[in-house]
């Protein structure tokens, strides 16, 4: 008698998840309802020039100029909005079928635990190298969105960006999902269809004939689409964790993630200033698209760091606004401004291609944040429990140097254990 494969295991769960949870939570239609010019952040172009029946053109002159010279372009307990009941992972899952829930799809039955996955964007992929998966994702979004130079810190953990297969490529077509045929995809459909124009069915069938979505859009609260509950960082992390069976792995980070944030916290000053977070719209920059600092997690160093937001009164470029000029930004008059770039970006870079164009522009110069040296960089958009340590120590170095210097915030050696397993 024949026996069942193990990916036919993992189809048989994708079946009783995929299509009866997927075709009930999916919201919006093929394009969302979303045509507005697009912004770097979310799926659509770094200029701001959305592409014809695709809001996801990453590649973009600043991603470009970023890859091309090498510069790349909450609280402790992680608390947040409820998002619904946590998996059912068992402690056999290695020998047993066992099911993971997670908004929008809702319950996903597994047979054995997935050895190949691939994530759209980088907050999702960093969480799977943090348990220890890196050798089985294929495939993000687009690379130079992707931290994974931050590893290069990390003893024995590593990601090769090359051996990525890019999921955008002028579109984010059916065909490269099924040739990768990756067991799961930690992508939140709803995702898929209001911001990458893919329909309900499309979804589905990528679904049942390859692999189950599990997935929820955390780096942003803005969308109004998404109206099911959201997901702290480390919320969506365990998660993940219990896709893989990885518990262990993901309570070592969230245990030294609540000791590094306690530590930086007590460490701030008393009074923190109003940051506005930016992302130019060119390199040197004119003009940014603003970014409001939110409960997303593109904005935990920042709340974590307990800043203020400048741009309270601006509407947020992932919500629909344009762009802003530098009379507007001197209107505000930020205490620091934080600009957000994609991609390995080095002091250097920053200094030359950012800040000292500010420094000698007309308007810009006169800005406070200028003036007085608090122009930073903002981080990347997507991050996971690694990514975050390190824009969390780059913000808190570069906005408090009397507090924290130019020292190391968090044990590179002990991170790197957690993910290798030596720890």
């Amino acid at each position: 008698m024949h026996e069942p494969s193990r990916r036919q295991l993992l189809r048989t769960g994708v079946v009783a998840a995929g299509i009866g949870a997927i075709a009930g939570c999916l919201g919006g239609g093929g394009n969302g309802g979303d045509s507005r010019n697009g912004n770097p952040d979310d799926g659509t172009n770094e200029t701001g020039a959305e592409t014809e029946g695709e809001s996801d053109d990453d590649t973009s002159d600043t991603d470009r100029k970023n890859r091309t010279d090498g510069t790349g372009g909450s609280d402790e307990n992680e608390g947040g909005e409820d998002a619904g009941t946590r998996g059912d992972e068992s402690d056999d899952a290695e020998d047993g079928g066992y099911s993971v829930t997670m908004e929008p799809v809702g319950e996903v039955e597994f047979e054995a635990i997935p050895e190949t996955w691939l994530s759209y964007t980088g907050d999702y992929a960093d969480m799977g190298v943090a348990l220890g998966q890196g050798d089985g994702l294929s495939a993000v979004g687009v690379r130079a969105r992707f931290g994974s130079h931050l590893y290069e810190e990390l003893p024995g953990v590593s990601v090769e960006d090359d051996d990525l297969t890019e999921l955008y490529q002028n579109g984010t077509g059916k065909e490269v999902f099924h040739e990768l045929d990756a067991d799961v995809h930690l992508i939140d459909p709803n995702f898929m269809v209001n911001r990458l124009q893919w329909s309900e069915s499309d979804v589905e069938k990528i679904a049942q004939t390859v692999g189950p979505f599990v997935g929820n859009t955390i780096f942003s609260r803005v969308y109004d689409w998404h109206d099911y509950p959201h997901y702290t960082l480390y919320e969506a992390f365990e998660t993940v964790a219990e896709v893989f069976g990885e518990r262990e792995r993901y309570e070592a980070f969230a245990a030294y993630h609540d000791e590094v944030l306690a530590d930086v916290r007590g460490r701030l000053p008393e009074e923190t200033p109003d940051v506005a977070v930016v992302y130019p719209a060119d390199v040197p920059p004119e003009s940014f698209y603003p970014y409001r600092i939110g409960e997303g997690t593109q904005s935990k160093h920042w709340t974590d760091l307990e800043v203020g937001d400048a741009l309270a009164d601006v509407t947020d470029a992932q919500a629909g606004g344009g762009e802003i000029d530098y009379e507007t930004l001197l209107e505000i008059d930020p205490d620091a401004l934080a600009i957000r770039l994609q991609g390995a970006v080095t002091p250097d870079y920053f200094e030359r291609e950012i800040v000292s164009h500010l420094e000698s522009h007309d308007v810009a110069s006169r800005l406070r944040a200028v003036s007085e040296g608090r122009v930073v960089y903002g981080g990347l958009t997507y991050q996971g429990p690694i990514i975050h340590l390190f824009q969390l120590e780059r913000a808190a170095r570069d906005l408090y140097p009397d507090s924290f210097g130019g020292g190391q915030l968090f044990d590179r050696e002990r991170v790197a254990g957690i993910v290798t397993g030596d720890a």
